[in-house]
C-alpha cells in the first residue's frame, strides 16, 4: 500500500529531487572543470609566438571613479612582456578622480603610449559603453582590448589574450577572474560568489554548449573589425550586460569565443550588506534577462538549501543527514577546486579554510532568496543610478538614485 500523499510528503520528494539536481550540478562542475584545465594545459604546451608575429595591441579601460587597488592595477598593464601596445583611459566627467591618476601614470612610464580621453558625451544608457564608442578613434592598432578598471594582470597577460588570434576562426577572447575581497562582509560573501558559484557557471556552459557563446567582460580581445560586423560599440549602448552581448553577438557571426589561459584579479569594494545585496540584485537581473533558460535553471543548483529543507521534511532522519553531509562535501569540493586549480586562488583555499566553511552556508542560504528578488522586479542600482531592465536594455529612472556602490 502507497503511503499517504501528504503535503510533507510531497514537501519531502521535491526537496530530494532538488538536491539530487545539485549534486548532478557539482559533478558536471567538475567534469567541465577538468575539461578547461586539459584545454588550458594543451595551450600552455605550445611554442610561444615569436615576437614579430605578435599583434599589437590598443587597450581601451572605461573608468569612472577610482577602484581599490587601481594603481597597482593600472601598472600591472605598463610591465607587459609585450613588444608593441597602446593605453587608452578613457573617462566621461572631466573631472572624475581616476584622472589624476592616470596622468600620475604617464609620468612614471613616458616610453609608452598612454592617452586619456575625456569622453563628456553621452549616446545611450551604458555610458562606459558610450565612453567606450569615443575612445575607439584614437585606437592605432587592429586588435582591440577592453576590460574593466579594477583589473590586475599577469606580466604575460597580452600574450595570452593575443595568441589564439593566430586561428582566424577566433573572433574574441576572454578570461576568467578571481575576487580579492576587502575586509567587509559584503565583499568575502560577493569574492565566494564569484569563486564558487559564478566560475563553476561559465565554465558548465562552456562544458554543455561545446564553447562559449558570451564574454566576461574582465576581457574583451576582439579585432576592430569584427567589432565593425556586428555594429560598433554604437549596438550594445543600452545593453547593461555589454560584455556578454558583445560576445554573443560576435560569436553569432560563426566566430569562436575563446577562454584565455591567463587568469585576472579583481579587486572588489568594501561593500556593506545592503550595497552587497543590490549589487548581486543587479547581477541575478542583468543574467536573468541575457540567458533566461540558464537563469531558471538556477533554482536546481542550490544544493545546501534543498538538503536543508529534505532534513527538515524528513523530521531529522538518519538518511537525509547523511544526503546533507554528502552535499556539503560535494559543494566544498567543487568551490575549493575551483578556486585552487582554475583560478589560482591560494589565499581561499590555504588561509581562509575555516573561514570559507563558515561563510558558503550562509551564501548558500542567501541564494534563493536573490533568485526570487530578481524575478520581483526590473530596478537596478548601477554606479551611483537607479535604472528600469527591460529585455537587457537599460532606461534611466527619472530620479537618481544615491550612490550605492563603489565600483561596478
Amino acid at each position: 500500500m502507497l503511503p499517504p500523499c501528504t503535503p510533507r510528503a510531497v514537501l519531502e520528494v521535491v526537496a530530494v529531487i532538488g538536491t539530487v539536481a545539485s549534486l548532478c550540478f557539482y559533478f558536471l562542475s567538475a567534469l567541465s572543470m577538468a575539461s578547461f584545465l586539459s584545454d588550458t594545459r594543451k595551450k600552455l604546451k605550445r611554442p610561444p609566438l615569436p615576437e614579430s608575429q605578435l599583434p599589437p595591441v590598443s587597450i581601451l579601460k572605461p573608468l569612472k571613479g577610482a577602484d581599490p587597488e587601481i594603481w597597482e592595477s593600472f601598472c600591472s598593464h605598463c610591465a607587459q612582456d609585450y613588444p608593441q601596445f597602446q593605453l587608452i583611459f578613457g573617462v566621461s566627467d572631466p573631472g572624475d578622480p581616476a584622472i589624476g591618476v592616470v596622468r600620475k601614470l604617464q609620468a612614471k612610464y613616458p616610453s609608452l603610449p598612454i592617452e586619456l580621453a575625456v569622453c563628456d558625451r553621452i549616446l545611450g544608457a551604458n555610458v562606459k559603453v558610450s565612453t567606450l564608442a569615443q575612445m575607439l578613434p584614437r585606437a592605432r592598432h587592429e586588435l582591440l582590448l577592453v576590460n574593466d578598471s579594477d583589473i590586475r594582470v599577469p606580466s604575460d597577460y597580452l600574450r595570452n589574450a593575443t595568441a589564439p588570434f593566430a586561428d582566424p576562426s577566433v573572433g574574441l577572447v576572454t578570461c576568467l577572474y578571481r575576487g580579492v575581497a576587502s575586509l567587509t562582509l559584503g565583499s568575502h560573501l560577493e569574492a565566494l560568489g564569484i569563486a564558487t558559484d559564478f566560475i563553476p557557471g561559465v565554465l558548465s556552459a562552456r562544458f554543455l554548449e561545446k564553447g562559449l557563446h558570451f564574454a566576461l567582460g574582465s576581457t574583451l580581445a576582439f579585432r576592430r573589425r569584427d567589432l565593425e560586423a556586428i555594429g560598433g560599440f554604437e549596438a550594445l549602448i543600452d545593453y547593461l550586460a555589454d560584455d556578454y552581448e558583445l560576445g554573443r553577438r560576435i560569436a553569432a557571426t560563426g566566430k569562436r569565443v575563446e577562454l584565455s589561459a591567463a587568469t585576472v584579479e579583481t579587486f572588489l569594494p568594501a561593500y556593506t550588506l545592503r550595497q552587497f545585496f543590490r549589487h548581486q540584485l543587479r547581477w541575478s537581473r542583468t543574467i536573468r534577462d541575457a540567458r533566461r533558460w540558464g537563469y531558471a535553471g538556477l533554482l536546481f543548483t542550490f544544493g545546501l538549501p534543498w538538503a536543508l529543507l529534505t532534513l527538515l521534511a524528513a523530521r531529522g532522519a538518519m538518511w537525509a543527514w547523511l544526503l546533507l553531509a554528502l552535499t556539503f562535501a560535494a559543494r566544498l569540493a567543487v568551490g575549493f577546486a575551483t578556486a585552487e586549480l582554475v583560478l589560482d586562488d591560494r589565499e581561499i583555499f590555504r588561509r581562509e579554510v575555516l573561514h570559507t566553511i563558515l561563510l558558503l552556508p550562509l551564501r548558500d542560504l542567501l541564494a534563493p532568496f536573490l533568485w526570487a528578488a530578481s524575478f520581483m522586479g526590473n530596478r537596478i542600482h548601477w554606479r551611483g543610478e537607479v535604472f528600469h531592465l527591460k529585455d537587457g536594455r537599460l532606461s534611466r529612472s527619472e530620479g537618481r538614485g544615491q550612490r550605492s556602490e563603489v565600483g561596478g
